[in-house]
Order: structure tokens, then sequence, then C-alpha cells
């Protein structure tokens, strides 16, 4: 199937914006990506992951605070080793989304 033609079935459908968030981008809206909720408890984990991520210097899709007590707002996780709202896998390339440590001010940039 040609692009055009699979992006034309995919705007019949309703989902014209699927590409874009596809790619890993961050939803501003719900602040998700790939429908997984981007603030909570969050696993580290090296197989099976929810999300591919990436630490980066500059440029990141999401600011990332590490906090101990009540991850609810965008950016905020609190790392975990049991009941993970979200498991992440720290990688060099091809991530799904790009993050970064930050003290203060977590969210998208």
């Amino acid at each position: 199937m040609r692009r055009r033609d699979l992006l034309k079935s995919l705007a019949a459908l309703g989902m014209g914006s699927l590409p874009a968030l596809a790619g890993g981008k961050v939803a501003k809206g719900d602040c998700t990506c790939k429908g997984f909720k981007l603030y909570g408890k969050v696993q580290i984990v090296e197989h099976f992951p929810d999300l591919k991520i990436q630490v980066v210097e500059h440029f990141p899709d999401l600011k990332v605070q590490k906090v101990d007590h009540f991850p609810n707002a965008c950016g905020q996780w609190q790392i975990v080793e049991h009941f993970p709202d979200l498991k992440v896998q720290i990688v060099e390339h091809f991530p799904d989304l790009k993050i970064q440590w930050v003290d203060h001010f977590p969210g998208v940039p």
C-alpha cells in the first residue's frame, strides 16, 4: 500500500493524528506517549519495556524529575522495583521518547 493511500485510510478512520504519535512524541493534552501516561511509578527494565527511552542533555521530548512521593504531574517519575505504572528501557539508539533528567520544572518543554 502506498503512503498516500495509507494516510487516506487513516484519515477516513479518524486516525489522522496517529502517525504523529507513532513517532514517540508526547501528547501535550494528556501527557502520554503511545497510550502510556508519562508520570507515576516507573520501573527501569532490561527486557519487555512499555517504552524505550534515551537520556539526552539537549532537545528532549520530555523533562523528567525523579520524586519520592506523589508522582502525579507530567514528567514526575517515582522509580520503583515493583508494581509500576510504566516500564521503560534505556537505549542508545531508536528510542520511543527522549528524556532529560531535571531537578525542577518537569514536563513537556
